[in-house]
Parts: structure tokens; C-alpha cells; sequence
């Protein structure tokens, strides 16, 4: 995202930090959350590559990440800035590569919200549910990691209570004078979380090899074949669509694809995409049923198929073209 806009009422500000795009944050309550992505590592056994940046199924791994919480008032992502899906707020730990604890002292910085989500920048197959999840067992703790099938928490895949988390950060920094290069179990001695399990091991499965980057890309391909084979791409399609376009909306997929086909068939291929998108459209508008619009609009369509079959039916053949006559010799 380009465009930039102060936050509003954020308090104190990381000296570089940018918020690219988008409104002011909702007011805090017990329902709003922010997100913070720490994303600043060095990713040595990647080769120094700007991980967050790769692509695993057509999106960056940052962009899956922050999928995963699209209602969150705030995303503030922690290191270099680069391109996002939704808008975001971005800043710098100090110092740069600081560590996790620092990464989470900056990001905090520009969090108003009473539950924070902490989520790596790494984590390909990290969903929706598992984020209600870890904010559902955050209330009444001070935290919630996940916990994945080996048993181990994952302090970067967790809900925190906003202020528990502060006490937590200042208590580290005052027993070791900085949070930079401080482990993220110092931070966990001041907090008593609760832990949600990941058995799959799949929202907690993260990319910090080229073997873990080609297994994470694999996985995503089998199941989008899988997908194809059994003939529900398209409901997939949606679901992936009304995610990045950021609807919640019931869609009459077979009525639509008879729309199109109608209007494709009784006017023009070209009116099949631009018809569904004006029955879209006037749904919206007017608060009617698209399946009702639908209908109304392939009605249409097929009267006009008809039409044109009678006006091709009632024109005579046209009568071969007269030769010119020859003038007479002079």
C-alpha cells in the first residue's frame, strides 16, 4: 500500500513508524483486537531472503497471515516495509533485528485494543478458526498460545490481554535492562496463558527452511487439485473471493452460472461477465435477492435470443445483386 495517514489517538509512536492506508482503528471493547506480525528476522537458513515476502499458493506469506484476521481494528507488522493485501501499520524494533520481544515492545506501541494477537510472519496454513480460537480461550487469562502436536507452546502464535503483555514486556526490561535479543520464555515467566492445541500440527506448521517453503507450496497444490478433481473449484474460488474482496454474502452459484450462460448465448459472450456483475450490483443497490435479479435478468436475455430467432426467420433472403446492363454499342 502507498498511501499514508497518521493513526489516530494510537499513543506513543515508533519514530518510524507508517500506517499505510485505511481508517482510524474501532474504539476499544471486549470484541476488538489488534494483530501484531513480527517480521523482522534475518531468515539465515533461508539465505538472508525476505521470508514474509515469499509466495506459498499465489500469496505472500505475510498476506496469509494477516488473512487469517481480517477483522482485526489494527495490523501492525514489525520490519521492513513492503507490500500488503489490507492496510497496515508498519514500524521498526530497536534495534532492527532486535529479536521478538522488542519486535512486540514497537508493535504495541501502535495497538489500542484489549486483546492483541501475535502471529510470525511464516505461517502458510494459519486460518480464521484458529484465531477465534485463541481469542475465546484469552478471556480471563493473560494469554493463550497454541500448542502444537509435540506439545510445545508457540508464543508467536498466540492472544494476549493488551495490558498483562505490557506489565510482562516492562518486567523483562527492568530485570535485564533491555528487551533486545531477550528469549521469548522471559516474557512467559510473567504470564499465566492457557494453551490451545493444533493436533495436525498444521496452524502452528511454519517456513523456516527452503524444505519447509517446497512442502507448505506442495501441500496447497494437492489440495487445489484434490479440489478440481472432485468439481468444487468454484465453491473454493468464492470463498477465496469474498475473502479479498471482504463480503460475507450467500451466492447462488448455480443461478448465476445459468445466467451467465443465458445472457452469453441469447446476446453475447461478452454480456455473461458484464450481466452478472449489474445483477451484483442492483442486489446490492436496491436489497433484493440476487437469485430473485437473476432470473428477472436471464428472462431477458432469452427473450432477446428469441427476437432475434424471429426477426431472422421473418427476413426474406436477400435477391442476388443485379448485373448492370450492358450499354449499347455506339
Amino acid at each position: 500500500m502507498t498511501d499514508q495517514q497518521p493513526p489516530q489517538d494510537r499513543g506513543p509512536r515508533a519514530a518510524d513508524g507508517a500506517l499505510h492506508g485505511g481508517a482510524a482503528s474501532a474504539p476499544a471493547d471486549s470484541g476488538t483486537y489488534d494483530v501484531i506480525v513480527p517480521a523482522g528476522g534475518a531468515a539465515r537458513r533461508l539465505g538472508g531472503v525476505d521470508k514474509p515476502g515469499l509466495t506459498v499458493g499465489g500469496r505472500s506469506l505475510l498476506d496469509r497471515v494477516l488473512d487469517a484476521c481480517p477483522d482485526a481494528a489494527t495490523a501492525v507488522v514489525v520490519g521492513p516495509p513492503r507490500p500488503t493485501a489490507r492496510p497496515v501499520v508498519h514500524t521498526r524494533e530497536e534495534p532492527p533485528g532486535g529479536g521478538p520481544l522488542a519486535a512486540l515492545d514497537a508493535g504495541l506501541r501502535h495497538t489500542t485494543a484489549p486483546v492483541v494477537l501475535v502471529l510470525s510472519a511464516d505461517l502458510p496454513f494459519l486460518t480464521g478458526a484458529t484465531v477465534r480460537a485463541l481469542r475465546a480461550a484469552a478471556e480471563g487469562a493473560d494469554a493463550a498460545l497454541l500448542r502444537d502436536a509435540e506439545g510445545k507452546d508457540q508464543p508467536l502464535v498466540a492472544a494476549y490481554r493488551a495490558e498483562p503483555l505490557r506489565r510482562a514486556l516492562a518486567a523483562v526490561r527492568a530485570e535485564r535492562g533491555t528487551l533486545a535479543g531477550q528469549p521469548l520464555r522471559a516474557l512467559l515467566a510473567h504470564l499465566t496463558p492457557r494453551r490451545v492445541p493444533d493436533p495436525t500440527a498444521t496452524a502452528s506448521f511454519d517456513c523456516d527452511t527452503w524444505e519447509d517453503i517446497e512442502a507448505a507450496r506442495a501441500r496447497i497444490g494437492a489440495v487445489r487439485a484434490r479440489i478440481r478433481e472432485h468439481g468444487t473449484v468454484l465453491d473454493e474460488w468464492i470463498t477465496a473471493a469474498k475473502a479479498e474482496l471482504g463480503i460475507e454474502l450467500n451466492v447462488d452459484t448455480a443461478a448465476l452460472l445459468d445466467l451467465a450462460r443465458d445472457a452469453a448465448h441469447g446476446v453475447a459472450r461478452p454480456a455473461a461477465p458484464l450481466t452478472t456483475f449489474l445483477v451484483g450490483y442492483a442486489a446490492a443497490q436496491q436489497g433484493q435477492d440476487v437469485s430473485v435479479l437473476a432470473a428477472k435478468a436471464a428472462a431477458l436475455a432469452n427473450r432477446w435470443a428469441a427476437e432475434a430467432a424471429e426477426n431472422a426467420d421473418a427476413t426474406p433472403e436477400a435477391a442476388p445483386e443485379a448485373k448492370p446492363k450492358a450499354k449499347p454499342a455506339k
